[in-house]
């Protein structure tokens, strides 16, 4: 037994009611049995649902029309578009594979926004064809937009991606300069494009600046009319906040964060901010009730007949899913245990942001507690070769030292956490996704078109 000394404080995730429900169950071992020894992921369409609906309820509480656009890239997985079918739903797109996921899953050309800087013209004529939405992020994208849309005899319906006065060296977006003369040169193509409205993306999780540049894109709306655009719509991008721990957990993490609490010494400089207030749909309904120009960007928007598009996608995905790792082995490292587990770090980890995902994870055992168990310090590590494949550098506390047949579940990991950085390495096959519906499972499939309900 590893005597264990000052622990890093608690991060317990915040959870739907499903996922404990589900690990207590037979039904976590019968999903382990049958993927056959190595990690998966469980996802739960019916919250994504929920977080969806609960979005676009926000917007009509606000008598605001708009569209929840589902960010597909926070997650590969065939599941989550069936949902985004609905009135008032769509899913965001920046690739020829996403785009065709979203057609063959029944998501309608015109409820698929398509995103991203420099599109393929394979893109570009794909999304012409099926009448989407395109965002389009520079002048020269604008002339290949109006060659294809010629060429194949459709109309384009385009927004033009505003670069944010916060950010004047994006590589994103048309300066202010530069959109003056896009909106001027959309005036000039009217035979081959729409100018529909204005598009930006802001980083962070603050709802302020959105309402504030959302207002100035109404009246880069109003003036585009002016010059005889049907400019009607304006998108605000994503960065809808998520919390994955509690407030006060939160805080006792940050205030008390020591080298010690990590492996090797290695803490993250930078993570996720794990709690945040207000998030979802509560965060969707500040940004719609912020004060812009004396009165509620809601009512601006009605006023001036102009349509909200928003683009979320970890938070659509919170509590939608979580990722299982079976236990391979336990060494002893000092005052702490290193955890290997089947599969990589890179089906997990925030590796691109030099971070790591930090709720605790929950160990499950077969059989319940054993005579002799205690509490342990532990970093888990991934399976291959590599010194930096960590899942979890943090020594987090777990009830007893896991053992081969164990599993550790990551909880609330469906966003950007399952699958963004997934890699082959070693040829190891990437963990299936495991789609659970009440008592009952599947994996998860690329078009499930012969199940219509």
């Amino acid at each position: 037994m590893v005597v264990t000394t000052t622990l890093s404080t608690p991060l317990p995730a915040l959870e739907r009611p499903w996922a404990p429900r589900l690990r207590g169950t037979p039904m976590l071992w019968e999903i382990a049995r049958a993927v056959g020894g190595g990690p998966f992921h469980v996802i739960h369409p019916a919250t994504f649902a929920e977080n969806l609906v609960g979005m676009a309820d926000a917007l009509a509480a606000a008598n605001t029309p708009g569209v929840v656009y589902y960010g597909k890239k926070a997650n590969k997985a065939s599941a989550w578009l069936r949902e985004c079918t609905h009135p008032g739903t769509g899913v965001d797109v920046a690739s020829v594979p996403e785009l065709v996921h979203a057609l063959g899953n029944g998501v309608r050309g015109e409820a698929i926004g398509v995103t991203g800087a420099a599109k393929s013209d394979g893109l570009l004529w794909l999304a012409l064809r099926h009448r989407s939405l395109l965002a389009v992020d520079a002048a020269d994208e604008l002339e290949r937009v109006v060659g294809q849309a010629r060429r194949l005899g459709v109309g384009a319906d385009v927004l033009l991606r505003v670069r944010p006065p916060t950010a004047p060296t994006s590589r994103f977006g048309f300066s202010p300069d530069e959109l003056t003369a896009a909106v001027s040169r959309c005036a000039e193509l009217r035979d081959a494009i729409a100018l529909r409205g204005f598009s930006f993306h802001l980083d962070g999780y603050d709802p302020v600046p959105r309402a504030e540049l959302a207002a100035h894109l109404i009246e880069l709306c109003q003036q585009a009319r002016a010059l005889g655009h049907p400019a009607s719509k304006i998108n605000i991008g994503g960065g809808i906040a998520v919390s994955y721990v509690a407030d006060e957990d939160w805080r006792r993490f940050k205030d008390n964060k020591d080298d010690t609490w990590f492996h090797s010494g290695r803490h993250p400089q930078r993570t996720y901010p794990y709690h945040q207030s207000p998030t979802g749909a509560a965060m969707v309904t500040a940004i719609l009730r912020h004060d812009v120009g004396g009165a509620p960007l809601a009512s601006r928007l009605r006023d001036t007949g102009i349509e909200l598009l928003l683009e979320p996608g970890r938070a659509l995905l919170d509590g939608a899913g979580f990722s299982v790792f079976p236990v391979q082995g336990c060494k002893d490292s000092g005052d702490h245990l290193i955890t290997t587990v089947a599969g990589l770090s890179m089906s997990l980890s925030e590796q691109w942001k030099g971070s790591e995902f930090l709720p605790d994870p929950v160990l499950v055992r077969p059989g319940g507690p054993r005579d002799g168990d205690g509490p342990v310090r532990t970093a888990v590590a991934g399976s291959s070769c590599l010194e930096y494949d960590v899942l979890t550098w943090r020594t987090v506390e777990l009830p007893a030292r896991p053992r081969p047949g164990d599993l550790l579940v990551y909880p609330n990991t469906a966003g950007y956490q399952m699958d963004k950085n997934e890699s082959g390495f070693h040829q190891l096959p990437l963990p299936p996704k495991v789609v659970v519906d009440g008592d009952r499972w599947h994996l998860d499939a690329d078009y499930l078109i012969q199940e219509i309900p």
